[in-house]
């Protein structure tokens, strides 16, 4: 099979300029959120600690830190995906969602610099004052009208069903989970009973819709993962009826969650329990099947000497591994550990890699230059390498008994396997925070650069040949 089709194409018309908007969206919502990390670590630095005019400014920039790394990312690439597999209709309001998601993530940013109370809930921490809720707000409704102009307004069908309809499909299944999640959000906001407030208020808020965005997720990472395989030179072994039929298998589960909200009060244990088991029985159905295709084509695949594709080879190894791992974690949560973040951080950052890497191969086609080879072979090793250990060190910790969202002493740290776990947590975390580092160095040096229009015109013709 050849897998070059496994692709979305780039339009000529105003949807390539509005992803390419999307992307540096994406990129700079990442930017932000390292750029906070430098902000944390400086607020607690004696001598500089007292330049931050609030005493909490460390937990107000950890919730920050957290939601443009995730949440603002993934939905800003996600965006990229729909854009192009949407009409050119709806120019108008496709132009609005990008600057409503640009106004809300510019408030969020700001809102670290007002008091306000920082809330570590599930899935999107908050901060209790009114410039992040308004920020959060409009950065929602940008996301929503930007996927809902794209669902209504699909290419097409190719003959059906080949490598192109099914990465349109893909995408598209995870813009309907998106949605939903969305819908549910607005369902428990009206379901929430009145004696709630505070961190319970919003962990209930964002629990339902929450479990069901990690579908979209997925499904965005599982059409970036065919599109890395084939653009790094890999044999794609498995066909497009059964992709289309794991991308099916990926989102139904996601519509199981209305049941969640009929059958069960949203404040209510039952409630918390279906959206875990929902997760866990469900959140792998897809992306464990053809992560093991992939794998296999690779090892059926000639050995490459571009330095490119051996980057997004290895960026697609670790990203299925840490997937695969974060994925198995999850079913040895039994209390609240470092097993809990050792689960999802896994999932995540397995996500995060792939749309570095595809970032990255995509700079040519959206008429940049194309970045270094020597970075983008080793940005996916570095980074990699990096997140493995930060997971093992996170799971061994919590398997020896090291509890969840406690910090510095209050940790507890008791023995060589608790101090050592957690060690090779921290190790593994800088190494990976430098592999962020060489993907933004990266990124920028090919913007900086003059883009060769050959080599952009070259891509085009080998995309259509």
């Amino acid at each position: 099979m050849t897998p070059s089709h496994w692709n979305l194409e780039v339009p000529s018309d105003f949807r390539g300029r509005l992803a390419r908007a999307w992307l540096l969206t994406a990129v700079g919502a990442l930017l932000i959120s390292g750029l906070f990390v430098i902000l944390i670590v400086a607020s607690r630095t004696p001598g500089v600690e007292q330049l931050f005019p609030l005493k909490n400014f460390f937990h107000l920039a950890i919730v920050v830190h957290v939601d443009f790394s995730v949440l603002v990312w993934f939905a800003a690439f996600g965006a990229v995906m729909w854009t192009l597999v949407s009409t050119p209709a709806a120019r108008r309001s496709a132009w609005l969602g990008l600057g409503l998601v640009i106004a809300g993530s510019i408030m969020l940013a700001a809102s670290p610099f007002r008091p306000g109370e920082a809330i570590m809930s599930n899935y999107v921490p908050v901060l209790d004052n009114t410039l992040f809720l308004a920020g959060l707000s409009v950065f929602g409704i940008g996301v929503l009208v930007s996927s809902l102009r794209s669902l209504f307004n699909p290419l097409p069908g190719s003959v059906w069903p080949a490598e192109a309809g099914v990465m349109r499909f893909g995408v598209q299944t995870g813009v309907i989970a998106l949605v939903l999640a969305g819908g549910l959000l607005l369902w428990s906001l009206f379901a929430l009973p009145p004696w709630l407030d505070g961190a319970q208020y919003y962990e209930v808020l964002f629990w339902g819709g929450g479990h069901v965005l990690q579908f979209a997720w997925v499904q965005f990472m599982l059409v970036a993962w065919l599109w890395l395989a084939a653009a790094a030179g890999l044999r794609i072994l498995i066909g497009p009826r059964l992709v289309l039929g794991l991308l099916l298998a990926g989102v139904l589960p996601a519509f199981l969650a209305v049941w969640g909200y009929l059958y069960f009060e949203v404040s209510s244990p039952g409630h918390r329990t279906f959206f875990i088991w929902l997760m866990a029985a469900a959140g792998g159905l897809a992306a464990g099947p053809l992560g093991l295709a992939l794998l296999l084509g690779w090892s059926r695949s000639e050995r490459t000497t571009d330095a490119r594709q051996r980057g997004l080879r290895t960026a697609l190894l670790f990203s299925i591994g840490l997937f695969g791992v974060g994925g198995a974690l999850g079913f040895l949560i039994d209390e609240s550990n470092t097993i809990v973040p050792a689960h999802y951080h896994g999932c995540i950052v397995a996500i995060t890699l792939t749309f570095m890497a595809l970032a990255l191969y995509l700079l040519p086609r959206f008429g940049f230059a194309p970045a270094s080879a020597r970075l983008t072979r080793l940005m996916p090793w570095v980074y990699g390498t990096g997140q493995v250990l930060h997971v093992i060190g996170l799971a061994f910790s919590g398997g020896h008994g090291v509890q969840r969202k406690t910090a510095g002493a209050a940790q507890g740290l008791e023995g060589l396997a608790q101090i050592g776990g957690m060690a090779v947590m921290g190790a593994g975390g800088l190494i990976a925070i430098i592999g962020g580092i060489l993907f933004l160095i990266a990124f920028a040096r090919a913007l900086l650069s003059r883009a060769p229009a050959v080599e952009v015109h070259i891509d085009k013709v080998a995309h259509h040949a």
